[in-house]
């Protein structure tokens, strides 16, 4: 999902600006990341290198929060923290009537004695790293200070709602003219009596 949204929000002015994997690899964020900043830097003017991750795609290769320390490369991390692998219960939503399986991180939920599993603010201060956290938009844009760190990695933990989800998309065996824009709509399917008719 965090990749999806991504492409779709994001606004590319420059060519080889932005890395991702086709089938959306889990973990291959950080150290996409990492290498990026290393070659920004020995090819070009260095730029704030940002990686956009879930939370489930992170804990993949989140000790190359190490790597990226040792080396002093201060690449920026948007954690779009919605406590589930969004993508898959997207799916469980849609397709399997609710019925989730393995996807809810449960983070703080129903176990006010658990917050956070990982707190991945405190995670990222064990690796010398700094962390930071928002619930809000006001808290989002205060967090922006984390462009003008550059000794090190920066980690911001956005938090968003579990059950957001990407359109449009095109379920499991169908055909891409059977696209889904959001519940119900689906533009490019035509009138039942028209494809009867042809």
């Amino acid at each position: 999902q965090h990749q999806m949204w991504a492409t779709q929000l994001i606004d590319f002015e420059k060519p080889h600006s932005w890395l991702a994997l086709a089938l959306g690899t889990m973990g291959y964020g950080l150290p996409a990341a990492i290498g990026a900043r290393v070659g920004s830097e020995r090819f070009h003017e260095a730029e704030a290198g940002w990686l956009i991750d879930g939370d489930g795609s992170f804990q993949m290769t989140s000790e190359e929060l190490a790597t990226a320390f040792h080396d002093h490369t201060p690449v920026k991390i948007a954690l779009l923290n919605n406590s589930v692998y969004g993508m898959v219960r997207q799916w469980q939503t849609l397709f399997y009537g609710e019925h989730y399986s393995a996807t809810n991180l449960m983070d703080g939920e129903n176990t006010p004695e658990i917050v956070d599993v990982p707190d991945f603010v405190k995670l990222a201060e064990a690796y010398g790293c700094i962390g930071m956290r928002a619930f809000t938009e006001e808290e989002a844009i205060d967090d922006q200070e984390a462009n003008e760190i550059n000794d090190r990695p920066v980690l911001i933990d956005f938090r968003v709602w579990k059950d957001a989800m990407v359109w449009p998309m095109v379920a499991a065996g169908d055909s891409n003219d059977n696209v889904t824009y959001m519940p119900g709509i689906k533009p490019l399917q035509r009138p039942k009596a028209a494809a009867d008719n042809e």
